[in-house]
């Protein structure tokens, strides 16, 4: 259950109401500071429409983030705008087999952009032997948004946790398709 309240477009003032043009828990939660929301979206839609790198990439970028944050919202936000940008079941399987070390059939350069990720969520970054294999195959605008996306990414999955936002019933379909691992308690 969510930490804050959902706010509608009905709460916020004239000139906010725009924050809520996609009604999703997540923005509904952000506009409870409506100028932390509006930076936020900022970048996320560079992210979503402005970004050089492939927006195939960009998804399995953002899907390995999710899975190793065990992010139930942004997993299943992602399974689904990742099938509008071309990520298939099978790299979605290839996500999971590549965060337990496992080869994967996906192409060197996804398994790169992956590798690179969870580079990221380990922190500090993208590693030096990593970077210099992505340099070899992106150019440098892309490789800045591959690192912009992973990083931003971190951030979200940490503030969908802080402010335990819910996933929308229209989701779950996507989580319950591709489910996390069931942990041992």
């Amino acid at each position: 259950m969510a930490r804050l309240p959902y706010l509608e477009k009905s709460d916020l003032r004239p000139e906010d109401q725009d924050l809520l043009k996609r009604e999703i828990t997540l923005h509904k939660a952000l506009v409870n500071n409506p100028g932390a929301a509006r930076a936020f979206g900022t970048l996320g839609q560079y992210i979503r429409h402005g970004s050089k790198l492939d927006p195939r990439l960009r998804e399995l970028a953002i899907l390995q983030v999710g899975w190793l944050a065990r992010s139930p919202y942004e997993w299943s936000h992602h399974v689904k705008i990742g099938y509008d940008f071309g990520v298939t079941d099978e790299d979605i399987e290839a996500v999971k087999a590549e965060s337990r070390g496992e080869a994967s059939a996906l192409e060197p350069l996804a398994r790169l952009v992956l590798r690179a990720a969870r580079e990221v969520y380990a922190g500090p970054g993208i590693g030096y032997e990593t970077f210099a294999s992505l340099r070899a195959a992106l150019d440098n605008e892309s490789l800045v948004d591959l690192a912009m996306t992973a990083s931003f990414y971190c951030a979200v999955v940490r503030v969908l946790a802080s402010l335990e936002v819910d996933v929308e019933e229209s989701y779950m379909p996507y989580l319950r398709k591709h489910p996390f691992p069931i942990q041992a308690g």
